[in-house]
């Protein structure tokens, strides 16, 4: 029988990238939910064999202007509390943490460009290792307070949470490891404002991204398929 993957997409230019060929060869049908248009609250949490939740624009502190950020924090705390594979992105891994109890709130910095992570001891034992040393994209600026009962993966110096797991079934990345050329250079061309407002160069980073990306992709397909072989072992040893 073929998995699925319930997907909560928030913009349609912030999409699964590259992990959804990744999903695909791993048996998963993806069902994209496009959060600001749906009744996410009548989406049944414990359905699909894995949830995705992508990035955002937005802050998780901002569901007054995006109320169905609280129906996603409710689905996903249902999950997490059963104990079913969640895998978050950046407004997802603030998403998760929140869910979680913890707080999320404005970083120091903006940080956007190709900028390393360093996984922790235990993320160098974890799908994290393939991020050792590989500049990754960033382009957040928000942060989370780490939630009790997770393991924290990795760090940057700018943020000290750029990673956390529970076992080997939820996975949270601040980081965009699903980031592919093409959506890069569309996420340039829309943050125009936002990219000068910071002082940032947008060719130098269209520059980042031919020194980085591939080797990125690579790395990222090789810590999601790997944690989705450990998705794979668990119910096999469950079942």
């Amino acid at each position: 029988m073929s998995k699925t993957a319930l997907v909560l997409r928030h913009h349609e230019s912030i999409h699964l990238g590259n992990l959804e060929p990744v999903l695909r060869e791993h048996g998963y049908e993806v069902h994209i939910v496009d959060t600001p248009h749906a009744d996410v609250a009548a989406v049944d949490p414990a359905k699909a064999d894995l949830v995705v939740v992508l990035g955002g624009n937005m802050g998780v502190y901002e569901h007054a202007d995006h109320p169905y950020l609280l129906d996603e924090i409710v689905l996903l705390k249902a999950r997490l509390d059963a104990r079913q594979p969640v895998f978050g992105v950046c407004l997802g891994a603030q998403l998760m943490a929140r869910s979680l109890g913890s707080e999320v709130y404005r970083g120091p910095s903006n940080e956007i460009g190709y900028r390393t992570v360093e996984p922790t001891e235990d993320g160098a034992a974890s799908p994290l290792r393939h991020m050792t040393g590989v500049p990754v994209m960033q382009w957040h600026n928000d942060t989370f307070d780490l939630p009790p009962g997770v393991t924290r993966l990795a760090g940057s110096p700018q943020y000290g949470n750029e990673a956390f797991g529970i076992d080997e079934w939820a996975l949270a990345v601040q980081f965009h490891p699903e980031m592919t050329p093409e959506m890069h250079e569309a996420w340039l061309q829309a943050s125009a404002d936002e990219l000068m407002a910071e002082g940032v160069d947008a060719d130098e980073l269209r520059r980042e991204r031919e020194r980085y990306s591939a080797g990125m992709q690579e790395a990222s397909r090789r810590l999601f398929g790997e944690w989705l072989d450990g998705l794979e072992n668990r119910a096999a040893s469950s079942g």
